[in-house]
């Protein structure tokens, strides 16, 4: 609540701001570009707390003033996306990506056709992405694309994602989790155990974690642990896939 009000102060204080240069601002390339930005800013603190229908709006007023900006299609293709809105997010992706390559939009773009279900094209989005070696968030990119990877039902490939993905960072939860339970679908029990001890360092159980979390007990004849984990299991996700799985394995 208190962050709410704290952004409706903000984007009143920076909407006066644009509001205050009025038209003559606006005739220099510096004060379009300045009016532009602040437009930008404005519409991604309200995408940032879940306000989409007000981000749209100094989203536009952004694109008014400049047509070309890759970071206002950018912002609108996420706010669309985020109101199940595709075509208007796939449109607005594209006009984003016309303006040259950027591995951030390429990232969010790649994430966007995941959640789609076309993984194919996603795949092809997360490789241009990684392509750019000194892109800060790399190793997620990487993450993303081994679980695009499980999708098309390539499991070495995506073996091969998640194990550098790990490299570049090796606290990542997701891919330590895969990492694990892919290697003990391979009966490669030693390295699933260390990839699971290596994921509760960096998260809290989930009820996939815990049915795994039994099942390398029992591979390795840890009853009280598996017994232990199974508890969890019940208590933390009765109505879950998981325990279903778990109960017919008794």
């Amino acid at each position: 609540m208190v962050r709410a009000l704290l952004l409706v102060i903000y984007c009143s204080l920076l909407t006066a701001c644009i509001s205050s240069g009025g038209s003559a601002s606006l005739r220099s390339s510096e004060g379009r570009n300045e009016a532009r930005d602040a437009y930008i800013q404005l519409g991604i603190g309200y995408l940032q707390q879940g306000i989409n229908e007000q981000a749209k709006v100094p989203l536009q007023k952004a694109l008014d003033i400049d047509p070309h900006s890759a970071d206002a299609h950018a912002a609108l293709a996420l706010v669309f996306q985020n109101e199940m809105e595709p075509e208007l997010a796939s449109k607005h992706f594209h006009k984003a990506l016309a303006q040259g390559k950027n591995t951030r939009i390429q990232n969010n773009y790649g994430s966007f056709l995941y959640e789609q279900g076309d993984y194919k094209a996603a795949y092809e989005q997360f490789a241009k992405a990684t392509e750019d070696t000194m892109y800060v968030g790399r190793s997620r990119v990487f993450e993303s694309m081994g679980l695009t990877a499980l999708r098309l039902e390539d499991e070495p490939l995506a073996m091969q994602h998640f194990e550098r993905s790990l490299r570049l960072n090796p606290r990542q939860p997701r891919a330590l989790l895969e990492m694990a339970s892919l290697s003990y679908e391979r009966r490669e029990y030693v390295p699933a155990k260390q990839y699971y001890e290596l994921f509760l360092q960096q998260s809290e159980h989930s009820a996939r974690s815990l049915l795994l979390g039994v099942r390398l007990a029992k591979i390795f004849q840890d009853r009280d642990q598996a017994a232990s984990l199974g508890l969890q299991l019940k208590r933390l996700y009765p109505a879950s896939a998981e325990y279903t799985e778990y109960q017919s394995e008794q």
